[in-house]
């Protein structure tokens, strides 16, 4: 059977592009793969906490105190949630150019020295490899190309923080110029769906 970590990171519940892909991908996912097990992790509703002086040593060192201790906890649940995922998806809508707070404080919690990556004379090495990732985005702009490309900070940079734990197969499928208009929102919507349905033929065949 194979597993699939579903991350949202929109705080918009309502009329959100970037919920409207995920839950596409999701059915289409489980159309390939009937048998698949779903895991979901909802950083809008449900966000992850950020790092601060309370519960850093939870993440990044040896927790001592309550606070820490909790961060330590759900910085292994969020890393075993990782581990058994055979694919990723994750929507990230971009918000001033980049990726909500709420998906880089998850991050903050799984890129944990010796469980994730780790230091060696050749540098650092990604420890979860072999698996996929799909990144859904929803974008007011043109930021695949053209002139908007270089305020791209989303893209450049989910594919490095993936890439630094083993993950280099990441497929990207933008919703864009999703704030031109109603007309532009759906064929945003409607293109990134026609790419969602050629993906996700190959969920049948990722298993964890």
């Amino acid at each position: 059977m194979s597993n699939l970590l579903v991350i949202n990171s929109s705080a918009n519940t309502g009329a959100s592009v970037s919920r409207i892909l995920i839950e596409e991908t999701v059915s289409r996912a489980l159309e390939a793969a009937p048998n698949t097990a779903v895991v979901r992790r909802d950083l809008g509703s449900n966000p992850v906490p950020h790092l601060t002086t309370a519960n850093l040593a939870g993440v990044r060192g040896t927790p001592a105190t309550e606070e820490e201790f909790a961060a330590r906890a759900l910085s292994d649940e969020l890393i075993a949630e990782l581990r058994a995922a055979g694919t990723i998806v994750i929507a990230a809508p971009m918000y001033n150019f980049s990726v909500p707070t709420s998906l880089r404080a998850w991050f903050d919690f799984v890129l944990r020295a010796g469980e994730t990556f780790r230091y060696s004379e050749a540098g650092p090495e990604g420890l979860l490899k072999g698996k996929k990732v799909i990144v859904l985005t929803s974008r007011g702009g043109l930021y695949s190309e053209g002139p908007g490309a270089a305020a791209d900070f989303q893209e450049p940079y989910l594919r490095h923080l993936l890439g630094f734990i083993g993950i280099t197969d990441v497929t990207f499928i933008h919703a864009e110029k999703i704030g031109y208009g109603p007309e532009a929102r759906d064929a945003a919507i409607a293109g990134a769906k026609t790419e969602i349905a050629r993906v996700a033929r190959t969920f049948s065949t990722v298993a964890a």
